[in-house]
């Protein structure tokens, strides 16, 4: 026999029973999957669903950022999940603010100085619904401003621009 066919026997004689996986690619794939999804996930806020509220339509193109979320239904005024106030109240005060809120968005404003370290709240993202009069929409404006969130968003549908 020769080197050759002596060497060949051996090694087959070694590999026998042993399965090999080759699960380098496998790794690969897994790598750019979970890259994707990294990427892809971070690039928006989702703006919590509301049925209640029916925002009005706009061609902006500008994406929400990560800001404290106030949402005004035809019946409450939530704050961050929490409900704060109901609308027939407010509409009836002769208070230019709306003391709950105001309260609401102070204790927001301590919590997330607290987590960032800085001592400026200043985004807030009001979720209207497109019905609400607006003596409730300056009411909540103005309460916002006295928290110190002078930077106020108001949230709307993207419609696609015609053309």
């Amino acid at each position: 026999m020769s080197r050759r066919a002596k060497r060949m026997q051996r090694n087959h004689r070694r590999n026998k029973g042993h399965a090999v996986i080759n699960i380098i690619s496998m790794i690969d794939m897994l790598t750019v999957l979970v890259l994707f999804l990294l990427v892809n996930s971070g690039n928006m806020q989702n703006l919590p669903s509301n049925k209640a509220v029916r925002l009005p339509e706009s061609s902006a193109t500008q994406l929400p950022g990560e800001t404290v979320i106030v949402s005004i239904s035809n019946q409450d005024i939530v704050a961050q999940g929490r409900k704060v106030a109901e609308v027939g109240d407010v509409l009836a005060s002769d208070d230019e603010i709306v003391p709950a809120l105001l309260e609401e968005l102070e204790y927001q404003a301590r919590n997330s100085a607290k987590l960032s370290g800085s001592g400026a709240p200043g985004e807030i993202t009001i979720m209207g619904d497109k019905q609400i009069p607006y003596a409730l929409l300056k009411k909540i404006m103005k309460t916002c401003a006295m928290a110190n969130y002078t930077n106020i968003s108001l949230a709307v549908i993207h419609k696609a621009a015609k053309g």
